[in-house]
């Protein structure tokens, strides 16, 4: 029998039929790092004979030297996921509550319930407004995604630094989600480094190309990054995504940036392109576009659009939004194509 806690769980099932323009998991449509791959083959079967680093050591001194921090301060795991449930385990004390920004990654819920947290949202609106409501209540920790996902929008630095500001040394845990930080331009992880409850988790299946390979690490003080690695555990990340990370990170040709830049420029013509046809993306500082429906047609959207060959993936009933379909941007012809299927749909 089941824990009681894990009665009510249900499988992470998302739609992954396979269609031929996948729009729905935010990856990277321009394909894997060309360095990465090269990594890969330059290895060697006899990388795959032996374990892997006990905790990476060759990776967390790349995530150092790409963020100026030491070692000490970055904890790594398999996929961002795996970061953060293992930040669950270590910093989020047994029955006590995480409060979060809503709507948000879809995880946040399925993690506190599967590590004994009560989960509690606060919509957007209202903590930017007061970002006090996310401490009410004596919270262990508190979770930001920023850029958020689904909605795109990104909160004010100032905002961060506000809420940090009322968090005492021995209050929550503020955990701060950057997977998709590469697309904006920004990153607080100065400030988790210094603060003594701060922790910025970041993922390299984004921006970097690497889903497949499922890598990802924390960046924060000494302290807290060392009880993660304890929760963590050994051997979590393979020895040929550890070879394939540090090659991307290190991005010698500047692929990430490149492909980053036709991303923004893709995402403003795709909304402009969305706009002339009145409709109300959100906007985004990430890859990706929240776009509103009508109540109750953001299922049956997503299903219409993957009967044309198209991939998208439907929010029903989001906190302050409404009903949405959210949309990776790609290539500009993976857009053609979005557009062309979403101009055939009856409405």
């Amino acid at each position: 029998m089941p824990r009681p806690d894990y009665a009510s769980l249900t499988r992470y099932t998302p739609d992954r039929r396979a269609v031929p323009v996948d729009l729905s998991d935010n990856t990277n449509l321009w394909g894997t790092h060309p360095a990465a791959l090269e990594a890969i083959r330059s290895a060697g079967t006899d990388a795959l004979a032996r374990y892997p680093h006990l905790y990476a050591d060759d990776l967390r001194a790349a995530v150092a030297r790409l963020h100026g921090v030491t070692s000490e301060h970055v904890a790594t795991g398999c996929g961002s996921d795996d970061v953060l449930d293992s930040l669950w385990r270590a910093l989020a004390e047994d029955g006590g509550a995480v409060t979060y920004a809503a709507p948000t990654f879809s995880m946040v819920e399925p993690l506190s319930q599967m590590n004994g947290r009560e989960a509690r949202a606060v919509a957007w609106s209202r903590a930017l407004a007061d970002p006090d409501l996310l401490l009410e209540g004596d919270p262990v920790m508190v979770y930001v995604c920023r850029p958020n996902n689904p909605t795109g929008h990104q909160a004010p630095e100032a905002w961060v630094a506000e809420l940090l500001g009322r968090v005492e040394d021995d209050g929550p845990v503020v955990l701060i989600d950057e997977a998709y930080a590469d697309f904006a331009g920004e990153t607080l992880i100065p400030t988790a480094v210094e603060h003594p409850r701060a922790l910025v988790v970041r993922t390299l299946s984004k921006a970097y190309g690497l889903a497949g390979l499922r890598v990802g690490y924390a960046v924060g003080s000494k302290a807290l990054v060392g009880e993660v690695e304890k929760s963590r555990g050994p051997y979590k990340v393979n020895r040929l995504a550890e070879v394939a990370a540090c090659a991307a990170l290190a991005d010698e040709d500047g692929w990430v940036q490149r492909t980053i830049a036709e991303c923004l420029e893709n995402r403003e013509r795709l909304v402009a392109a969305l706009r002339s046809r009145s409709e109300a993306p959100l906007p985004s500082a990430s890859n990706f576009v929240l776009l509103p429906v009508a109540a109750g047609t953001a299922v049956p959207t997503a299903l219409a659009l993957r009967e044309r060959g198209v991939a998208v993936r439907p929010f029903p009933d989001c906190i302050d939004v409404g009903d949405a379909v959210r949309v990776t941007v790609g290539p500009w012809p993976l857009m053609e194509q979005f557009l062309e299927a979403w101009d055939s749909l009856e409405r």
